[in-house]
């Protein structure tokens, strides 16, 4: 009787990794260490990650959030975010005189490097991802002329290139690890010389999380994944959830999206959260969750993460400089 009571019994499944990367941590720190260095307004190019509530926090901090660097006036600071630029924008700042900080994710800058260094060999390049995402546009703009995207297994077919014995395939690093590999799988079925990149491009972080989503969504009826809609890596979560076997995944950014209706014949509830989300967002899905009777939470471990960034080169240096000794303190 006690081991069928403990089988009924409703609980939590929390998946562990979740939330903030080292690459987005290393971000939101940049956007508040500036603010705290140089005084606000500090203004930012997009979204510093892709998260509501941390753009609405960084916000009240005085930091400036605009879409274009021609939005940022003359001589002042711009923060560059955690998916990268296209080198025309690095002109555009300079153009304009910004100081600028370059916050772009040490993994997404190695994809770049990577397309720089392909296109310079004279490969056709095919990037795997998704048209529009920023991350994308800013990897496309390192090698425009050899580069082509593809947007899943599906678009494969519309691939062309110059030469099919120097083709190399480059991705997104928030993407599915088992959709990328699918496409690659039918890039080869095109492409059979096509190369892989010198180290997988999806990042630990989308990996880690993926992995861990599968091990909740095998056991949970429900996952519910705390991330924003623009945020490739969250939206990853919920497929891969519904993919291990979970009957319904929602996205939410708040616990107040949350809705009654999803825990109806329903005892146990998967709980993660994608790489840009602060774990007080988690904290408050899981008090709402146990205020309907689920507060037994179980952590499901799949892997440990120790992996830290230093700030960008241009904070570093001034953060050494105040605390240099006979530092003065700036005006």
């Amino acid at each position: 009787m006690a081991d069928m009571t403990a089988t009924t019994a409703r609980r939590v499944l929390l998946a562990a990794p979740r939330g903030y990367c080292a690459g987005v941590d290393r971000a939101v720190i940049t956007v508040e260490k500036a603010l705290e260095q140089y005084g606000a307004p500090i203004y930012v190019r997009k979204e510093i990650v892709h998260n509501k509530y941390v753009v609405q926090t960084l916000q009240k901090k005085g930091a400036i959030f605009v879409d274009e660097t021609e939005e940022v006036p003359e001589n002042a600071i711009v923060i560059f975010s955690a998916h990268g630029v296209a080198p025309v924008v690095h002109e555009e700042a300079a153009q304009r005189s910004l100081a600028s900080i370059d916050a772009t994710c040490p993994l997404v800058t190695k994809v770049h490097k990577e397309a720089v260094r392909f296109a310079n060999e004279d490969y056709d390049i095919l990037l795997i991802g998704h048209e529009g995402h920023e991350e994308v546009v800013g990897t496309m703009g390192e090698a425009p002329e050899r580069m082509t995207l593809v947007d899943g297994p599906a678009d494969v077919a519309n691939v062309e290139v110059r030469d099919e014995s120097k083709v190399v395939w480059l991705s997104q690093t928030t993407l599915s690890v088992d959709e990328t590999m699918e496409t690659v799988d039918a890039l080869k079925e095109r492409f059979p010389a096509l190369i892989s990149p010198p180290s997988d491009d999806i990042c630990y972080a989308t990996q880690n999380r993926q992995v861990a989503v599968k091990q909740i969504g095998a056991e949970a009826e429900l996952v519910i994944v705390v991330g924003s809609k623009n945020s490739s890596n969250s939206v990853r979560l919920v497929e891969v959830a519904l993919q291990a076997g979970s009957r319904a995944s929602y996205l939410v950014d708040f616990a107040d999206e949350c809705d009654e209706a999803w825990l109806e014949g329903v005892t146990t509830v998967g709980v993660t959260s994608g790489a840009s989300v602060p774990e007080i967002l988690v904290e408050g899905v899981l008090d709402w969750l146990a205020e309907r009777g689920f507060a037994d939470v179980e952590i499901l471990r799949s892997a440990e993460e120790s992996i830290v960034f230093s700030l960008p080169k241009e904070l570093r240096r001034d953060l050494r400089a105040e605390t240099a000794p006979g530092a003065s303190a700036r005006g």
